[in-house]
């Protein structure tokens, strides 16, 4: 998914003085018309592809911690030593070179090959992964990258290959993404990597005895290690008149299609719900003009999740790009051409969409005999309570240990770290899921990232001027910073996202003092309003 850029920098086939850098400092340059990044860490040099294998983030504005390098977009993480892809939201390795120090320079030589080392005994092993999401796709990469020999199905509901939900409400749906750059792998990477997908089929039983696993489609699967990683469905509120044809709901790349088809007639949409996908659907139809209308009971959009500051914020931004708000109200009727609201209003519109949270899907889990709580409960290392089944993703409540409490959240980037972990912990290797969740979202192309979790906080501290797209906002749980957001502040959110990680609050307070000395002083860094076109599927091994 890397996007190409014209090179600059010096030439390291030619070498560079040793003392141009000092430990924990990079330098952006070239090998032939590839960009790389020297980087020097504890006194040794590595090279590496120096941009994001996601959307092509810029990685010498990232943060470089121990042996790794991490985006400062999206948060991805790859090993300095061989460019391996070591967090989501970048599944693919980034390419990695010899560097050698010779009289006094360093010099960038020949690439690294890339090496996958095989499970010994995993050969005649079978891993069932249910769910075809971000959860589900991303583990079945990584068992493949750290060298799985056996059998892997993905069994997914869905009717196309795995893509990237996200943009399904972002830039796709807004015209800035064609079709193509929505899959996250093509299908000859599935069949290259022998990763059986089993799309428009359900799994219909799982029996944790005999350990099988009964599809829709007549088939019965063995398995020696099951991920279930089904996700959530939309809610549907209880409107009259809401299963309708004009009524749609935005949870797959068949809804996403759908909503574009209606916008080539259509003039006027109504909105049901206030919250991170009914606002990135607002903006993006605003994109393609239409007339918006967002209807919601809160006060300010995003109450709940980022406080009456940021949602005030966001309310005037869409307001300010055309949008109208009824907040305060419900509707009450969907009619033929038009909803009525709880007062009495009517509102014509052409269609509505529905974007009011989903429900995870935990009922399979629960007839496996998994323990159910608010999702299923997963241990530390995203195991349920039935041996040999791991869960990941929407559906997953694990102990988190900052709020001490268990959480379960719904973010694409969190789904995809647990898959990955999981399927780690597949293997054998026993890695605690301990990952910082972390999620974006994008309107009018300014970009919000949040770091951390609170669903609770008594208190938000906001620092610099909301205005000027460069400022954060701070969530307290007592005296605890739960969460960071930030707007044109991606290396402090990489900072507290390193020091949460490492359990240091003392740390995270320091980042947070120092950023109003610092917000005229860093330089901002924005994702790209779209994905680059060479982020369509891979077709490499991996």
């Amino acid at each position: 998914m890397a996007i190409s850029a014209k090179t600059s920098g010096p030439d390291f086939t030619k070498g560079v003085q040793i003392e141009i850098l000092q430990d924990g400092e990079s330098l952006l340059g070239h090998v032939g018309d590839e960009a790389v990044l020297l980087v020097r860490q504890n006194g040794e040099y590595h090279a590496i592809g120096a941009q994001c294998s996601h959307y092509g983030g810029p990685l010498e504005k990232g943060l470089i911690t121990g042996e790794t390098v991490h985006c400062p977009w999206h948060h991805s993480c790859f090993d300095l030593r061989t460019g391996e892809a070591l967090k989501a939201p970048a599944l693919n390795p980034i390419a990695a070179w010899h560097a050698e120090i010779c009289e006094g320079k360093v010099y960038v030589t020949d690439k690294k090959a890339p090496v996958v080392k095989p499970r010994p005994g995993t050969e005649v092993q079978r891993f069932v992964i249910i769910g075809g999401g971000a959860a589900g796709t991303a583990a079945a990469v990584m068992l493949r990258r750290q060298g799985f020999q056996g059998s892997i199905h993905i069994i997914s509901e869905d009717k196309n290959p795995p893509y990237d939900r996200p943009n399904l409400s972002k830039d796709y749906l807004a015209g800035n993404a064609p079709e193509s750059w929505i899959p996250l792998y093509d299908e000859d990477f599935y069949k290259l990597n022998k990763i059986q997908l089993e799309l428009s089929t359900k799994a219909d039983k799982v029996d944790p005895h005999r350990r099988n696993i009964h599809l829709s489609n007549g088939k019965t699967l063995r398995y020696d290690r099951c991920l279930i990683a089904t996700g959530g469905s939309p809610i549907v509120p209880p409107i009259p008149g809401i299963n309708t044809d004009k009524v749609y709901f935005l949870r797959t790349l068949q809804d996403s299609r759908r909503i574009i088809a209606r916008t080539s007639w259509a003039n006027k949409v109504v909105i049901i719900g206030a919250g991170f996908i009914g606002l990135e659907v607002a903006a993006s139809l605003r994109m393609r003009n239409m007339e918006v209308h967002v209807v919601a009971p809160e006060g300010e959009p995003l109450m709940k999740q980022l406080g009456v500051h940021v949602g005030s914020h966001i309310k005037h931004l869409h307001e300010s790009n055309g949008v109208h708000f009824h907040l305060g109200h419900s509707v009450k009727e969907i009619r033929e051409r038009s909803i009525i609201l709880d007062e009495g209003q009517t509102i014509e519109c052409d269609f509505i969409v529905v974007g009011t949270g989903i429900r995870p899907n935990i009922q399979l889990a629960e007839q496996a005999g998994c323990w159910i709580d608010n999702g299923v409960l997963v241990n530390e290392y995203l195991e349920t309570s039935v041996p040999g089944i791991f869960a990941a993703g929407d559906i997953a409540r694990w102990p988190d240990r900052r709020s001490a409490r268990p959480i379960r959240v719904e973010h694409w980037e969190v789904a995809e770290r647990q898959g990955q972990v999981a399927a780690l912990n597949m293997l054998g290797d026993r890695v605690r899921f301990h990952d910082v969740p972390f999620f974006w979202t994008t309107h009018y192309g300014i970009t919000f990232g949040y770091i951390g979790f609170s669903d609770r906080f008594d208190r938000m501290d906001v620092i610099g001027d909301m205005n000027s797209e460069n400022f954060a906002v701070a969530y307290y749980e007592d005296q605890r910073i739960a969460a960071l957001l930030t707007v044109g502040r991606d290396m402090e959110s990489l900072m507290v996202e390193e020091a949460l990680a490492h359990f240091n609050d003392d740390a995270v307070k320091d980042i947070i003092r120092t950023f109003e000395r610092k917000m005229n002083q860093s330089p901002k860094i924005s994702p790209p309003s779209a994905p680059p076109p060479s982020s369509s599927g891979s077709t490499a091994s991996v």
